[in-house]
């Protein structure tokens, strides 16, 4: 190997080595940029949800005591132990100082703590929404990628119906038809859906099937995207099978915005989980945020709104997290 030779490898390996500690700095850049902006999410949500449950007609106070046995002088009491006699920015700074220190305070309407109450809950939203999930992703994509390779014919058509008509159906009309289909007609299911794989099912379906609609018009589109791409159209001349160049070339390109529409996906399955979780009289957050709307009860209110905020901006850290490491060129740009 002559010197220049030499030489130039040597210059190549330098700037490897620097790209590759250029591409460490902007990755490390773009996780802390992530982070902050999560933090300033998070604050929002907490500063809105408290103000927004204060505008709700009533008071928790004569909700607690009746308003028969609620005198004023009683109501008066109650209130400053509650500390909700004090300003605004006064309940705001100490809710939010402890909620910081992990204490979500104690419920008015359940007379427990309200850790003990998400601790309860969590697991039958975190269930519901993740069998939800991987079910509206699994027809999505099967659903969308038939459509796709059967383009302008009948089983395009007749998949974009359905998925639009999905789409359209309130998800508590869709419950509704599901338990009288399913679980009063046919008897195939409980009506109450409780935490058993049975009682999964109906509510796992009605919350998966509005989405599934969209991910599978959206998973139709990015895959007739990726089969007009000059690699794909390269990969047919070279006599590669319809198979081959469909895994290889049009599903792998087309991973990176499906990623992006399940993440953002995730938010609108755990905002479902309200409904879906009352209409099938079903334990979770959900339905606990609903009792808890209805009871005035403000601080258990709080702590299901920014729990389930914190769920859906975690879910999108990590979703924008995986992005280099799908597609390395993200980090470089």
């Amino acid at each position: 190997m002559t010197t220049r030779t030499q030489e130039i490898v040597a210059q190549q390996g330098r700037w490897a080595r620097a790209l590759g500690r250029l591409g460490s700095v902007k990755a490390l850049d773009m996780v802390v940029r992530r982070l902050f902006s999560m933090v300033m999410l998070a604050f929002s949500i907490s500063v809105l949800v408290f103000l927004l449950i204060r505008l709700v007609p009533g008071d928790p106070v004569i909700e607690m005591l009746g308003a028969e046995a609620a005198s004023d002088e009683l109501a008066a009491r109650l209130r400053g132990q509650l500390g909700l006699d004090q300003s605004l920015v006064h309940q705001y700074l100490a809710w939010a100082g402890k909620v910081i220190q992990g204490d979500f305070g104690y419920s008015y309407g359940y007379q427990r703590p309200i850790a003990d109450l998400v601790a309860r809950n969590m697991p039958a939203t975190l269930q519901l929404t993740a069998s939800a999930l991987v079910l509206s992703v699994a027809l999505g994509m099967l659903i969308g990628a038939w459509a796709a390779v059967a383009r302008n014919r009948a089983p395009d058509t007749m998949g974009m119906t359905m998925a639009l008509a999905f789409m359209s159906v309130p998800s508590f009309w869709l419950g509704m038809l599901l338990i009288l289909v399913f679980a009063v007609q046919l008897q195939w299911f409980p009506v109450v859906g409780g935490t058993s794989l049975r009682g999964l099912v109906l509510p796992a379906a009605t919350l998966a099937l509005g989405t599934m609609g969209f991910n599978a018009r959206f998973v139709r589109s990015s895959l007739i995207s990726a089969m007009g791409q000059n690699h794909v159209m390269t990969a047919r001349a070279k006599g590669l099978s319809r198979w081959q160049v469909f895994s290889r070339h049009v599903m792998r390109n087309s991973l990176l915005p499906v990623l992006t529409v399940v993440g953002l996906q995730l938010g609108n399955l755990l905002s479902g989980t309200v409904v879906v979780e009352t209409v099938f009289s079903r334990p979770g957050l959900g339905r606990l945020l609903v009792d808890a709307i209805m009871a005035k009860d403000y601080l258990t209110v709080q702590a299901c709104v920014l729990i389930i905020a914190l769920i859906y901006a975690l879910t999108n850290l990590v979703v924008d997290l995986m992005y280099p490491v799908l597609d390395p060129r993200i980090v470089r740009r």
